[in-house]
């Protein structure tokens, strides 16, 4: 009678956890964004003689009065764990919540060290998994350093990092940071791009592709060497097939043992060979050369080049890039090769933002030989530079689209892209759903992109993740397709692979730095299903997952709470073994233990007890 009675009582609280979940199915998705507010222009104030200057607790206070910035109806209709949060407008189908971190001491970008780098990208590092996407505030004057810096020592990254600032401070009547802070934060929560990121007038441009081009106008950031990856217009257009996919299997993480020893010589007409011998000298480890037009120096010069070949022979690596902010270094000039026979490498068209801190990232890997770095120094690492290649593109690699195109009478560019949009996510879904990674590499030799969504949201990595097929998820994976990417139910592959109970995929994925993103009391309801149920493979499945078997749902209940109260055995091993406890107590004050013993539940009870002993 008395386990009829408990089997009834657990049916209604199922009853009430699927009504839970109902309402709760209801709640507007959102995005989460960490702010990190470093300093700069954006944030300062006025003071009475009329100069800008920072000031402690000013920005967060002054953006809870913007309603553009902090919707406080909604705001004071939640309950955030923390108050500082705030809550942008509902825009495009998401709320983006965000949390602005304020760096104490305020920093003028022009101050910046090596060591400030490393501080921003720990504190990333340190928060990665409780966010979607990460803006950081910061002054202009050095702010294409640090965006060239952060994408090197962010390894493995999967979400964007977005870098922003103003020249006019946010809160002036007339003031560039409003939209340059809107932009960056709509950008961090709404898109899934992997990059280190620099917003500025209505563009985002990659980090380190970026430099400082004009001190007075609006418009001071470009990208010389490539276009926009997203353009802010009446509509938002990401250049998707631009951003650049790592297609690494390993977890974020952040380097910070950057080499100081580097610098940068710019070469004049009549620099002397004493000058650059004096700069070569130890400790200097690394230098960039910078030189004229498409990388050339004097051939005439032999006491230059003796001192150049000297310093590559004593391991300084240096670097040949351009004096000029567009173009890139070749050798087709005599004047170019000389400086490659003295054994300096080439940089291709990497900025000098980039190709400093790409050389102190470089230096910094002590475990690497002098030859790696000088391999990895020439290597596109980020999308710092432009890799060319040889071989050209075959009129065969469009056709299938020009096929469809033609058959729908389409011509122009235009209706052509759009029509490749909509049909590569179906086909590349398709092909992750039949497992075929013949078909994925066609289509990618056609022009597919792996991590366009089709009109679910959904990726072919969700697709793949979902039916199981490992080698299509590892080929996606290393071809750049993110971990983090959500479909429009906020779900993650990661989910997919729990939800099809693929325990190998679970394992890469989690390898890779995936995350279970599901809300808690979430977890514990479908926990707490799986339990009463007693589905061993799904629990295993979260297990693998690195989930925390001690999650409760909205009655504080835990999935051992539930699998006691069915006296399912297995499940209440299984669960005792993965670290659940049997002594959380629910909001009625039972414990799992103090359940078993009411109702007499000896088999449980030796369970707990055994489980007792094995914690001692």
């Amino acid at each position: 009678m008395s386990q009829v009675s408990d089997v009834a009582e657990t049916e209604n609280q199922a009853e009430a956890i699927a009504k839970a979940k109902a309402a709760d199915s209801e709640v507007e998705p959102v995005s989460r964004v960490l702010v990190l507010y470093t300093g700069g222009t954006i944030g300062m104030k006025s003071n009475p003689n009329g100069v800008y200057e920072p000031k402690e607790n000013y920005l967060l206070n002054e953006l809870k009065k913007l309603p553009m910035f902090h919707d406080k109806e909604y705001a004071d209709s939640q309950n955030f764990d923390n108050e500082d949060t705030l809550a942008m407008p509902y825009h495009r189908g998401k709320r983006i919540l965000y949390l602005v971190k304020e760096y104490v001491p305020l920093l003028d970008s022009s101050n910046m060290m090596m060591k400030d780098w490393a501080h921003i990208a720990t504190d990333i590092s340190d928060h990665y998994t409780e966010y979607d996407g990460f803006v950081v505030l910061h002054g202009t004057d050095t702010m294409a350093y640090t965006a060239s810096a952060l994408s090197f020592m962010c390894e493995n990254l999967g979400k964007p990092i977005i870098l922003t600032g103003s020249q006019i401070p946010i809160f002036e009547v007339r003031s560039d940071g409003r939209d340059n802070f809107l932009s960056a934060l709509i950008i961090a929560g709404q898109y899934c791009i992997p990059e280190v990121l620099l917003c500025f007038d209505n563009k985002i441009l990659r980090g380190n592709r970026s430099i400082k081009y004009d001190a007075g106008s609006l418009s001071a950031f470009v990208s010389p060497n490539l276009p926009p990856i997203v353009s802010l217009e009446i509509r938002i257009t990401v250049d998707w097939p631009a951003i650049f996919r790592g297609g690494e299997t390993e977890k974020f993480q952040v380097f910070t043992r950057m080499c100081e020893n580097v610098g940068l010589i710019r070469l004049f007409p009549g620099i002397t060979s004493q000058t650059v011998r004096g700069f070569l000298r130890p400790p200097m480890q690394g230098v960039i050369l910078q030189t004229y037009g498409a990388g050339n120096a004097p051939d005439n010069r032999p006491d230059l080049h003796q001192v150049f070949k000297e310093a590559s022979n004593i391991g300084v690596i240096i670097i040949n890039i351009s004096q000029c902010p567009r173009g890139n270094v070749s050798t087709s000039y005599a004047t170019g090769k000389a400086l490659m026979d003295c054994g300096i490498l080439c940089g291709g068209d990497m900025t000098t933002e980039a190709a400093l801190t790409k050389l102190s990232y470089i230096l910094g890997k002590e475990e690497w030989d002098i030859d790696k770095k000088r391999k990895m120094m020439t290597r596109n690492l980020r999308g710092e530079m432009t890799v060319v290649r040889n071989e050209t593109i075959s009129i065969m690699d469009f056709e299938l689209i020009d096929s469809v195109a033609k058959c729908l009478s389409i011509s122009s560019t235009e209706e052509v892209n759009k029509l490749r949009d909509a049909l590569y996510p179906n086909l590349t879904c398709a092909a992750a759903m039949a497992g075929d990674v013949q078909a994925l590499q066609k289509l990618k030799e056609s022009g597919a992109d792996f991590s366009l969504p089709n009109q679910d949201g959904r990726t072919a990595l969700h697709v793949a993740c979902r039916e199981g097929h490992y080698p299509v998820v590892q080929y996606l994976l290393h071809n750049g397709v993110s971990v983090h990417a959500k479909d429009h139910q906020g779900l993650t592959p990661l989910m997919d692979a729990i939800n099809g109970k693929h325990e190998n995929v679970i394992t890469l994925l989690v390898k890779t730095g995936s995350v279970v993103t599901l809300h808690t009391v979430n977890q514990a309801i479908e926990l707490c299903r799986a339990a009463a149920l007693e589905e061993m493979d799904t629990l295993q499945a979260w297990k693998a997952a690195g989930v925390d078997f001690n999650v409760a749902d909205y009655d504080k209940r835990t999935p051992l709470h539930v699998a006691v109260a069915c006296l399912k055995l297995k499940a209440v091993e299984f669960l005792l073994d993965s670290g659940a406890c049997w002594r959380v107590q629910d909001i009625f004050g039972n414990s799992a233990e103090s359940f078993a013993s009411d109702k007499g539940y000896t088999e449980v009870l030796e369970l707990i007890a055994k489980a007792k002993t094995a914690a001692r």
